[in-house]
């Protein structure tokens, strides 16, 4: 018996045999109970040859989001998974969990607030796979977020230039596609503290850019506080680079040399008949000088603290349980 052929326009979309499906959308789900119906059913109405699944996350939502994402694969006409985890570990670690069920040729990750709007998706797998790049990042012209987390987000990527590689101009988006071979290479790493924009500068510098839209949230607000966005950036901050202990090495060198000129001046003055006033200069010094100790012993901390944890083999995730719709259990059939 023959085997079918495929059409022209579908031929150069077909997944590899180690994929079943051409493309895995992969959804961190956190009070996201309001927005993540909507979103499943615009997925699902999406044409992708070579098939499309879709994973959700729940990253131990306080809402109902676990009840819903379980009936939306009951009612799944596609294949959908949803991997529940056991307490909330942050959206990159829920990120890393959906990649290692995630089972396409390609895998775009995006938020659950339907700020990306669903028809992007495809536009951004064909620019991905048609380039032959093994990440593709998103930009947007006009971001809808509040002012302190877009300056906040200008001042992560600038660090990203210095600390993990980043090439120059390319913004660190969320909404991101990436090629079965680059999510293999940095399921590899099983630390506690993912960033999966350094694990993936780690991999590749294959790396585009496009375009999108991005919208208003379609409901609730951010789930990104001030402490969220410090732990994120300390992740990215300490985990890809030693760059933060040779600033530190640096800031000692700058304070040593200045300590040295007050000394040569305290020296000439001595020498000179006369008595330095003294009391306050000399406070104002050793609190600098004391300041930028306990930064640099801050930092060294924070170090031994994440490889202690890591040593202890803290756990990046722990799934409690996965739910697959019936499209999902037979792969082949779905694509």
């Amino acid at each position: 018996m023959s085997a079918s052929k495929a059409s022209p326009s579908e031929a150069p979309y077909a997944p590899a045999s180690d994929y079943p499906f051409a493309l895995s959308i992969v959804v961190p789900v956190y009070n996201g109970a309001d927005s993540v119906p909507a979103l499943v059913e615009a997925l699902s109405a999406l044409d992708v040859p070579g098939g499309l699944e879709i994973v959700l996350v729940n990253d131990c939502s306080p809402d109902n989001s676990l009840e819903v994402c379980r009936r939306l694969a009951q009612e799944a006409s596609i294949p959908l998974t949803v991997v529940n985890l056991a307490r909330n570990f942050g959206e990159h670690n829920a990120v890393m969990a959906g990649l290692g069920h995630a089972r396409g040729a390609y895998i775009i990750t995006m938020d659950d607030d339907l700020q990306n709007p669903p028809e992007e998706v495809v536009r951004l797998w064909r620019y991905a796979h048609d380039n032959h790049y093994d990440v593709v990042y998103t930009y947007y012209a006009q971001k809808q977020h509040a002012a302190w987390r877009n300056l906040g987000s200008r001042f992560t990527n600038w660090c990203a230039d210095i600390l993990i590689d980043k090439p120059k101009g390319l913004y660190l988006s969320s909404f991101r596609c990436m090629s079965g071979f680059a999510a293999r290479a940095i399921l590899d790493h099983a630390g506690p503290f993912p960033y999966v924009d350094g694990l993936l500068m780690q991999v590749t510098q294959n790396i585009g850019r496009l375009q999108v839209t991005h919208l208003p949230r379609a409901a609730g607000r951010s789930n990104y506080t001030l402490r969220r966005l410090v732990r994120l950036f300390l992740s990215m901050f300490l985990n890809f680079s030693v760059m933060p202990l040779r600033l530190s090495t640096m800031a000692g060198i700058g304070m040593a040399s200045l300590g040295l000129l007050g000394f040569l001046i305290v020296l000439f003055e001595a020498l000179a008949g006369e008595t330095p006033q003294g009391w306050a200069s000399l406070m104002a010094v050793t609190l600098l000088l004391a300041g930028v100790q306990l930064i640099m012993l801050g930092v060294l901390g924070e170090y031994l603290g994440r490889l202690f944890l890591t040593v202890n083999r803290k756990p990046q995730f722990v799934v409690r349980d996965v739910t697959r719709s019936a499209a999902a259990d037979k792969p082949g059939e779905a694509a």
